[in-house]
């Protein structure tokens, strides 16, 4: 299976990516992350991204597409903000995912115990029908106390907040 692996940040890929690899599931990361502000938030989360795949050596599809404004415009409550931020995000990974030839698409938000997990397998299974391309699910959340060790070991920057520039306000 190929599979295209949205990636929010280093630290949240560095336990789900270890799991693929001794899976001998082959995966290529894929940086879009326009809910991150503000822009040094973005760019640093991004550079760490690049350090970890160096680290770790694999492939990353990076997009520059920055956009604070359609969040702090964003009237809904959290949640709905949260599923505009979602249904962004894996629409773009799904549709990526069929056009690049990829059997598959996850997310390494999965890992987090601070996502709204149900809504985002909810989300990206929907886009998977959608696109006509798998959603390859797993809990990563059991290994997130490791990863966050292994992004200190790794010295990668870790953030305290999701990444919208509302979020920053609510952690």
């Amino acid at each position: 299976m190929r599979l295209l692996l949205h990636i929010c940040c280093g630290p949240c890929a560095a336990y789900p990516t270890e799991i693929l690899a001794k899976k001998g599931i082959e995966f290529t990361g894929m940086y879009y992350n326009p809910n991150i502000h503000p822009i040094e938030e973005f760019e640093r989360r991004r550079e760490n991204l690049r350090i970890l795949s160096r680290l770790k050596n694999f492939d990353v599809i990076y997009y520059d597409d920055f956009d604070q404004q359609t969040w702090e415009d964003f009237q809904g409550e959290i949640v709905k903000r949260c599923r505009m931020c979602y249904e962004r995000r894996f629409e773009r990974v799904a549709k990526e995912a069929l056009e690049r030839g990829f059997d598959a698409f996850s997310t390494t938000l999965l890992v987090s115990p601070y996502q709204r997990h149900e809504m985002i397998i909810e989300i990206c299974e929907k886009v998977a029908e959608k696109y006509g391309v798998d959603f390859y699910y797993e809990d990563w959340r059991p290994g997130f106390r490791k990863g966050q060790a292994m992004a200190r070991e790794y010295g990668l920057y870790r953030q305290k907040y999701c990444g919208c520039i509302r979020s920053k306000s609510y952690g």
